[in-house]
C-alpha cells in the first residue's frame, strides 16, 4: 500500500532546504528528497545525525573477534599439536586470526548496514520520482494524510515550489 503524500519540485537546493525547514516547523516528519547532486543545505535541513551503520560495524567486529578466537581454540583442541613445549591453546598466535576475522566481519556487517539503511535493492519503483530530478530539479516527497495535505501544499508553494502534485 502506498502512503499518501505530496511531491514539490524546486529549481535549486536552497529552496528545497527552506521548504524542509518550513515543513518541520509546521510539524511534518517523513521526507524523501530527490536531486541531481548532493546539496549541503538540503542535508543540513534533513538533520540526518549520526549514521546507525556504525552499530552494524561494531556488532560485526565483536562477532568476528569472538568467532576468530573460537575457531582457533576449537581447532587447537580438536587436533593437538604440541610445538616446542608450548601450551596447546596459546592465545598470542590466535590474535592474528581473530584480528583478520574482526576486519572481515566488520566490513561485511558495514556493507549489510548500508544496504539496509539505504533500502537497497528497491524492487518497487519510487512513487515520487520524476525524470527532472536526474537533470536539474530537486524534489521533496512529504508523507501526509488527506487533512494535512493542504497545509503541506501551502508550505511547499510558499517555499518556492514550481509544481506540487500528489502521489
Amino acid at each position: 500500500m502506498i502512503r499518501p503524500g505530496l511531491v514539490g519540485i524546486f529549481a535549486d537546493g536552497a529552496q528545497a532546504a527552506r521548504a524542509i525547514a518550513a515543513l518541520r516547523r509546521e510539524g511534518f516528519e517523513g521526507f524523501e528528497v530527490y536531486g541531481p547532486v548532493p546539496h549541503p543545505a538540503v542535508e543540513a535541513a534533513l538533520e540526518a545525525g549520526v549514521s546507525p551503520v556504525r552499530r552494524y560495524t561494531l556488532a560485526g567486529g565483536i562477532l568476528g573477534c569472538a568467532s576468530g578466537f573460537a575457531l582457533t581454540i576449537w581447532t587447537a583442541l580438536q587436533w593437538n599439536l604440541v610445538v616446542s613445549g608450548k601450551p596447546v591453546v596459546a592465545l598470542v598466535p590466535f590474535v592474528v586470526i581473530a584480528f583478520e576475522l574482526t576486519v572481515l566481519f566488520g566490513a561485511l556487517a558495514t556493507l549489510l548496514g548500508v544496504l539496509v539503511h539505504a533500502r537497497l535493492p528497491r524492487l518497487r519503483p519510487e512513487v515520487g520520482q520524476d525524470p527532472r530530478f536526474t537533470g536539474d530539479r530537486f524534489g521533496i516527497l512529504v508523507w501526509c494524510e488527506g487533512d494535512r495535505a493542504a497545509a503541506a501544499e501551502v508550505g511547499l508553494r510558499r517555499a518556492g515550489a514550481e509544481e506540487v502534485r500528489s502521489v
